[in-house]
């Protein structure tokens, strides 16, 4: 059941939500200079459990109760969620980042949909691939292909195709954090969110601290690209999110797909000088192509 027709505000915040999370990547660029890809991704999560948690209690909802089984469901979806929506896919595109650009990372989450869409078929009822929906995924597939790039896969040192597959793995997990999401029961969203990550953070800060160890006093610009990790694309965008999908729905707020890669890009390219081959764009096209035929019609569902 759709929450209501989309108002001004909502498209403005979906606006806003697609250039956060485009520049995400900017941000991990940013904070790898001075600290290693598991620490980014502990710092970012454990400031946004902080704000999370602190937002959940303020709001008189606190975190989800243990002591009756639906709490301790909605726990487990905690645990789901805090490993494959944040702790698994911030290291994955952290270490992928070191090698590739934050235009490519941020193009792979253009891919979330098409895994989507396949898990959705096994696990959440109702969701079958139709035939419009199966020429969507094969089109968007192709798209990964051309993003990965074949000549990559046959490199010496296997660095750039590695982390290419590590972004695309994170946009696997964020696929299968979204499906963990959709099945676990339903209860205040503060609550989930902040116990997500505080799952989150209990799971990465020790790999981080055994992998990488303590980090040393940094610059001020790689400090400043973590706490905006932490801040904005991680805490803010989440507080964004709940209102969006509150008052316009869960499926307006997928067009935010569309937009998240094409920031990402652009801003790379913008401030970060970095290279926009054709091989990018073509990908790129592909994939949102993919997802526009894939996705077409499934807001139009009549209210129940």
């Amino acid at each position: 059941m759709e929450q209501s027709h989309p108002t001004l505000t909502s498209w403005l915040l979906l606006a806003l939500l697609g250039l956060i999370w485009g520049s995400s990547f900017l941000g991990v660029e940013l904070a790898l200079d001075g600290f290693g890809p598991v620490t980014v991704a502990a710092f970012r999560i454990t400031l946004a459990a902080a704000i999370l948690t602190a937002w959940a209690y303020g709001a008189g909802y606190g975190l989800p109760d243990t002591h009756t089984p639906m709490g301790r469901r909605i726990w487990l979806g905690c645990i789901g969620m805090g490993l494959f929506t944040n702790a698994i896919p911030f290291a994955l595109l952290s270490w992928g980042q070191q090698h590739t650009t934050s235009g490519f990372a941020g193009l792979t989450m253009a891919i979330v949909p098409l895994f989507t869409l396949v898990l959705a078929h096994h696990l959440v009822p109702g969701e079958r691939i139709t035939w419009r929906r199966a020429i969507g995924f094969a089109i968007g597939f192709v798209g990964v292909l051309v993003l990965i790039g074949t000549s990559d896969l046959t490199e010496s040192d296997g660095g750039l195709w590695l982390a290419k597959l590590a972004c695309v793995g994170a946009a696997a997990c964020y696929a299968t954090g979204s499906i963990i999401t959709r099945r676990t029961p339903q209860g205040p969203f503060p609550s989930f969110a902040a116990g997500g990550l505080i799952v989150a953070t209990i799971v990465i800060v020790p790999f981080a601290l055994l992998r990488e160890g303590v980090p040393h006093a940094a610059s001020s610009i790689p400090v400043l690209g973590a706490v905006y990790l932490g801040l904005f694309p991680t805490a803010f965008a989440t507080i964004i999110l709940v209102y969006v999908v509150r008052t316009a729905g869960p499926s307006f707020l997928s067009l935010v797909n569309y937009q998240v890669p094409v920031w990402a890009v652009l801003i790379g390219a913008v401030v970060l000088n970095e290279a926009v081959p054709p091989q990018l764009l073509w990908a790129m096209l592909l994939i949102l192509t993919g997802v526009a035929i894939a996705q077409f019609g499934r807001r139009k569902k009549p209210v129940t």
